[in-house]
């Protein structure tokens, strides 16, 4: 199908084409649908037996079939893109995490603003403190995950550190617990997790893809990895009057 710009006079992404990696999946629909909502021109890459589930944009995005970390597929896909959106899904066991960060670092063009999502686990500096049972559990379902070969946690890793080691505009931004619900406004932010401001460990699903979409057009955020939280979770509320 052709793409169609969505009238979004004033909006920030007006004039702008914007790549969703993974849009299928229900973060990758939210960064459509606030995407679309800003004016930008939308191109979402999903697996083809996924491309039902954008159903809702049919005349308002362009779809590339095909696997995330396919490079033919993102290099098409992003081709004159402003910016890139990347839902970076650790499945199975063949570096796929780490294959569709690769694909869009090469393929982007320079000076794309590239934006990847991933969980509070991926640390930058190694300066983030966990809490026992954040450790705990990460240690359990990192095992159990690579036991049924289903989820490979340490790919993430890599790909993150190839987004860090790049040279590219990049922000990668870590999730706490998602839920579903209405937005409660833009996620608050921290460098390192054990902020106290970060505690409540969760953030709508809807704000956190808000938050990928508002970092495109944030230079504050460019070679930064926020971990981020609810807005109105009581962590957020209780520093909320602390000075950003």
């Amino acid at each position: 199908m052709e793409p169609i710009v969505v009238d979004g006079t004033g909006a920030s992404g007006t004039g702008k084409r914007l790549c969703v990696v993974g849009a299928s999946g229900k973060l990758g629909r939210y960064l459509v649908r606030h995407a679309l909502d800003r004016g930008y021109e939308v191109v979402g890459v999903c697996r083809e037996q996924s491309v039902a589930k954008l159903a809702e944009f049919e005349g308002r995005i362009t779809v590339i079939p095909g696997a995330t970390d396919g490079r033919a597929a993102i290099a098409r896909a992003v081709t004159g893109c402003d910016a890139v959106l990347t839902v970076l899904v650790p499945w199975g066991r063949n570096h796929y995490a780490s294959g569709t960060a690769q694909a869009v670092l090469d393929h982007a063009r320079p000076g794309a603003r590239l934006v990847f999502s991933c969980g509070w686990h991926i640390t930058r500096d190694g300066k983030d403190v966990y809490s026992r049972k954040f450790k705990v559990y990460a240690a359990v379902f990192g095992w159990l995950a690579k036991a049924v070969r289903v989820v490979d946690v340490d790919d993430q890793v890599e790909a993150c550190r190839r987004i860090f080691a790049s040279d590219t505009d990049w922000t990668v931004v870590r999730g706490s617990d998602l839920e579903e619900g209405d937005s409660q406004g833009l996620p608050v932010w921290s460098r390192h997790v054990g902020d106290p401001v970060l505690a409540s460990n969760l953030t709508r699903r809807v704000d956190y893809a808000r938050f990928m979409v508002e970092a495109v057009e944030d230079d504050a955020l460019i070679r930064e990895a926020p971990a981020i939280v609810g807005r109105q979770t009581p962590s957020a509320l209780a520093h909320a009057d602390r000075p950003a």
